[in-house]
């Protein structure tokens, strides 16, 4: 129980303390208030930039409302700011700006962290007017051990999770839906399905195929699907390995698809060995985000390195993955193919497709200048 973090608040004269509970690992903060209606935003802003946390007595939506206002005033440069932004060199680099963006998202995230919510030991939240969580945080969490305190943002985001894991996104490439699970990425760009769909398989067509990283077990569906006979999906994380036996039961291709727990490839050789890996090579501040994000390429240069071993003679390996780190400056073309060329491999074609989720096109966003130019590719490599 030692190892369970705790936060620590006073209530009047009276020490209080229950299970701190952060997805990515953020140490329960030292200062806590109790708030409730009272409290006016600017105030509440300050204290949150300050470091204290408010550990919320009111209403909870008016708690929801804090937060929305908080989120204005976050989004909002400060005078100060606005004045550094003026004072700054006029033009940076798109590694610099994609740097500058994660230090700012991730401020932004701290300081609407600072509002806390509790839960009882059946994950009911004991405010007016709180709604049902406990599906949310049983499928999150597993089952409750005590009350505890979580992030107001943390939990609406367990909400919204919940919520996609009942519809889960529709694939056309399946004519059916994938349905995530918390902390598994959705398949909501659509590109890299779409390339794996459309691909020419190898000839003749495998019998086996390995999907590395399998997530939510999309595209070892998808593969299914287009009948190969057998495909051995892996990954590390126990929240995907049930997603995706989860959901190849439901779509009906489960007894073509093996669901194996190991970091990237499984014991053998096949004709197809598929890879979608996180395509910026960047640190994750969550577990979502180790689907986007892969500290110094390991997860790409891991696979890249040891699909010779595992292809049978003749067989392909699809890479698919984005360029938009080369756009941002995080890695380069040529790093890519030399490490391809290291690891005795070929290119035997690319296939490549525009992205069409909605940043793409939005000349607001911070790293429009890169994401006008993304092209997601699949990457036939065979062995040299």
């Amino acid at each position: 129980m030692s190892d369970i973090p705790q936060l620590h608040w006073t209530d009047g004269d009276t020490p209080r303390a229950a299970r701190w509970r952060s997805e990515n690992g953020t140490p329960p903060p030292k200062k806590v208030l109790l708030a409730d209606d009272t409290l006016n935003a600017d105030t509440a802003y300050r204290l949150a930039c300050e470091g204290t946390a408010l550990l919320w007595r009111g209403d909870f939506h008016n708690a929801r409302q804090l937060l929305q206002a908080l989120a204005r005033r976050a989004d909002k440069p400060s005078p100060a700011a606005r004045k550094k932004a003026k004072a700054a060199p006029p033009s940076r680099t798109p590694a610099e700006a994609f740097h500058l963006h994660r230090q700012a998202q991730g401020q932004r995230a701290r300081v609407l962290g600072m509002v806390l919510i509790p839960l009882d030991a059946d994950y009911a939240i004991p405010l007016r007017r709180a709604p049902d969580v406990a599906a949310a945080c049983l499928e999150a969490y597993g089952p409750a051990d005590g009350p505890s305190v979580v992030s107001l943002r943390e939990l609406l985001g367990r909400v919204g999770a919940h919520e996609w894991r009942k519809k889960g996104v529709e694939i056309a490439a399946l004519g059916g839906r994938i349905h995530p699970h918390y902390g598994v990425f959705s398949p909501v760009r659509g590109e890299y399905v779409d390339l794996v769909a459309s691909t020419p398989l190898p000839r003749p067509a495998p019998a086996l195929a390995f999907d590395i990283g399998t997530g939510s077990g999309v595209l070892a569906a998808v593969l299914a699907k287009r009948g190969v006979a057998k495909i051995v999906a892996t990954d590390q994380d126990p929240r995907a390995l049930a997603c995706a036996g989860e959901n190849l039961a439901r779509l009906g291709v489960d007894k073509h698809v093996e669901v194996v727990e190991a970091d990237l490839f499984p014991d053998g050789r096949a004709p197809l060995v598929v890879c979608n890996p996180p395509w910026v090579p960047a640190r994750p501040s969550s577990a979502i985000e180790y689907a986007v994000y892969d500290p110094d390429s390991r997860m790409l240069r891991g696979f890249l390195a040891g699909l010779a071993a595992h292809l049978a003679p003749g067989g392909e390996g699809w890479l698919i993955i984005s360029d938009l780190a080369e756009h941002l400056g995080l890695r380069s073309r040529e790093e890519l193919l030399a490490w391809i060329d290291a690891a005795g491999l070929a290119v035997l074609g690319r296939h490549d497709i525009r992205p069409r989720h909605p940043k793409a096109g939005d000349p607001d966003d911070p790293l429009h200048a890169a994401r006008s130019k993304e092209v997601t590719s699949l990457w036939r490599l065979g062995a040299a």
